[in-house]
């Protein structure tokens, strides 16, 4: 395909096609944008940020949970010259407070938000004393609703090599890491994906991910664009309220090129056990891209074969992999290309050493994806810990060189200077190991845990615990901490669990034995966290739960914890029970008392979603969604639906 100079260019010639872009806010709520009134709106809004005095080369952060509205703010900054600077709208002030550290870290910033958000916004500023961002909410923010009455705005001429937008890490706990992705990297980028996709303007894309996710805008959104797709955009909320709907207007708008990371196929499945899908055909479906988080070559596996029935291929799986630092895309499958793993020993997985294949029913078994090659104009290559290339086969970091590869983190020279080595390869921070020319990724490396001179994944174990013990990924974390003695490491398991510490033994026990039995690893401290902390994009901070463990937060807990005697637990009511039986198939190791507020009991909106579903499935025309909310607890659900018989 043709390489474009800047993003703008890219734009401008997209317009010229028949093709459109569908927001996806409901079952039966959408939207139509061409190409070419995407172009015009994006002018129209860019008149209203100059009549508001922004200029070529400020920054705008975008900030609404509109997927339209953000499109068109986009567009209409880089059209106008400006720099883009996507943020997650999130839930709850962590989010927003990690917005105020990013607008206090830019330098000409304007911000463009909902007015619902805003109010928010400057009221958290305020009891948070943030006078600096009042201020910058009070006089340099523009609302998406804001329409340009006038004249059009007047695009702004730039360069290849000029920021195109700032793409930042979605971590929320340290400073935030802004990646500046030039008009270059992105293009050279998107050239490369859409070949090795082989995507072409007869495809049509359908994407739940984020636009504030560098795979939901770049992917999904820019790459769409330069191909001359059609391509569909559904809200991440309705997904994750309504997933089927993703396989439903799939099939409606016979969508050739879907994304999920793992958390996606995990959701789906979750409710497709209890929901039945009407008749579909996915035969349509060419290839659905599997990135974004360490990929589960079972959790996939069992995607593809619950929905085999309806015709969609297991030629579709679509490993990749890449980040932020290098646009977007490193290594890819190729079309046509087996979806495949590589069983290896776990014990055999230190830097430098060469991996040790075995059988799947090893005791020491673990597998990982083979993702694929590296794409157009990107080199890789696996180091040891001195920077130094390695032999393929042997375990190592992984390093990239290209053109895509950002050169900048904004305001933070040292940071910079420090993702790269000596002869200018990037450092990813992953570690892996090329199998039969394809990347395999094993890892963090900040994250292994080193017990015995053996290296350790923690999606590894936490892998296995889950399995065994029923504790689903994302709601176990795992991870290492050097003893006070300072000579050994410490192997530490925080678990989701926010019910009374007196069951949570039984946790304990599962938890130790599950790990125990697959590794040969003892854990020296399973401990019962009220929250998982995640970035916006939901990958774990365990550098966050590792801070609150040294700083003895849990010690009270752990120590609490060595005394108790786990209770019985019997209800007498035989339709409380039935209800009791329900929670527990959806949460295992969360005991839900019957008396315990559901919106308090420490779910997360997936898990509370499938609860009131399945009661509704138990008890149809009994009990609707809307009734938990005047009836939070099982004991008042159950006598809800005995007074409606």
């Amino acid at each position: 395909m043709q390489l474009y100079a800047t993003l703008a260019d890219l734009l401008a010639d997209a317009r010229g096609s028949d093709r459109s872009i569908r927001f996806i806010d409901g079952a039966d709520d959408e939207s139509v944008v061409t190409f070419a009134a995407l172009w015009d709106q994006a002018i129209g809004f860019l008149g209203s940020l100059q009549q508001r005095g922004l200029t070529c080369g400020d920054e705008m952060v975008i900030f609404t949970r509109s997927n339209e509205k953000f499109v068109v703010a986009f567009w209409a900054a880089i059209l106008g010259g400006l720099v883009p600077v996507p943020v997650a709208v999130g839930i709850g002030d962590e989010h927003r407070l990690k917005l105020f550290r990013i607008l206090l870290q830019l330098q000409r910033v304007a911000l463009c938000t909902d007015s619902d958000l805003l109010d928010r916004l400057l009221e958290l500023s305020r009891s948070q004393s943030c006078d600096e961002v009042a201020r910058i909410l009070d006089k340099l923010t523009v609302l998406t609703s804001s329409v340009s009455n006038g004249g059009m705005g007047m695009p702004c001429k730039v360069s290849p090599d000029d920021i195109a937008f700032i793409q930042y890490s979605s971590g929320s706990t340290r400073e935030p890491k802004g990646v500046c992705l030039s008009h270059r990297n992105l293009c050279i980028n998107i050239r490369a994906l859409v070949e090795r996709v082989e995507w072409h303007d007869q495809d049509s894309a359908l994407s739940w991910m984020p636009l504030t996710h560098d795979m939901g805008l770049i992917a999904y959104h820019l790459c769409p664009l330069a191909a001359g797709m059609n391509h569909a955009i559904m809200d991440t909320g309705l997904f994750v309220r309504r997933p089927l709907l993703w396989m439903i207007k799939t099939d409606q708008l016979r969508a050739t090129q879907l994304c999920s990371p793992n958390f996606g196929y995990k959701h789906f499945l979750s409710i497709f056990a209890r929901k039945v899908l009407p008749d579909l055909d996915l035969s349509c479906v060419t290839l659905i891209t599997n990135g974004a988080e360490p990929i589960s070559f079972a959790l996939s596996e069992a995607f593809l074969d619950a929905l085999a029935p309806y015709g969609l291929k297991k030629s579709s799986m679509f490993p990749v992999y890449g980040l932020a630092e290098a646009t977007i895309g490193v290594a890819m499958a190729k079309v046509g290309d087996e979806f495949s793993k590589i069983i290896v020993n776990r014990h055999a997985l230190k830097i430098g050493d060469s991996y040790e294949s075995v059988a799947t029913d090893n005791i020491d078994a673990v597998s990982f994806v083979k993702i694929g090659s590296a794409i157009r104009d990107v080199q890789l290559r696996i180091a040891d810990n001195a920077d130094s290339e390695l032999d393929a086969g042997k375990v190592g970091h992984v390093q990239v060189l290209g053109a895509s590869v950002a050169r900048r983190i904004y305001g933070d020279a040292s940071a910079c200077a420090d993702l790269f080595t000596g002869d200018g390869w990037l450092r990813t921070g992953d570690c892996g190991v090329i199998v039969d020319g394809k990347l395999v990724v094993t890892g963090r490396s900040k994250d292994i845990i080193i017990v015995n001179g053996q290296n350790y994944y923690p999606h590894d174990i936490e892998e296995i615990a889950s399995r065994v013990s029923g504790l689903d990924l994302g709601k176990v974390v795992v991870a290492g901490s050097r003893s006070s003695d300072g000579e050994t490491e410490e192997l530490l398991v925080f678990v989701l669990y926010r019910q009374d510490i007196q069951t949570f033994p039984r946790v304990v026990e599962a938890v130790r034995a599950s790990i125990s039995g697959q590794t040969g690893l003892a854990v020296d401290h399973v401990i019962p966290v009220s929250k998982i902390p995640k970035t916006t994009s939901g990958k774990i901070q365990r550098a966050k739960l590792l801070d609150a463990y040294l700083d003895g937060e849990y010690d009270a807990a752990l120590r609490q914890l060595s005394f108790i005697i786990i209770p019985a637990e019997v209800d007498a009511d035989p339709r409380v029970a039935e209800l009791e039986t329900i929670a527990k198939e959806i949460v295992k190791t969360l005991p839900i008392g019957p008396d315990v507020n559901l919106f308090e009991a420490g779910l997360d909106s997936l898990e509370l979603t499938e609860i009131i579903l399945a009661i509704e499935d138990r008890h149809p025309g009994k009990f609707q969604a809307i009734d938990v909310f005047d009836h939070p607890t099982l004991r008042g659900i159950a006598d809800f639906i005995a007074h409606r018989n």
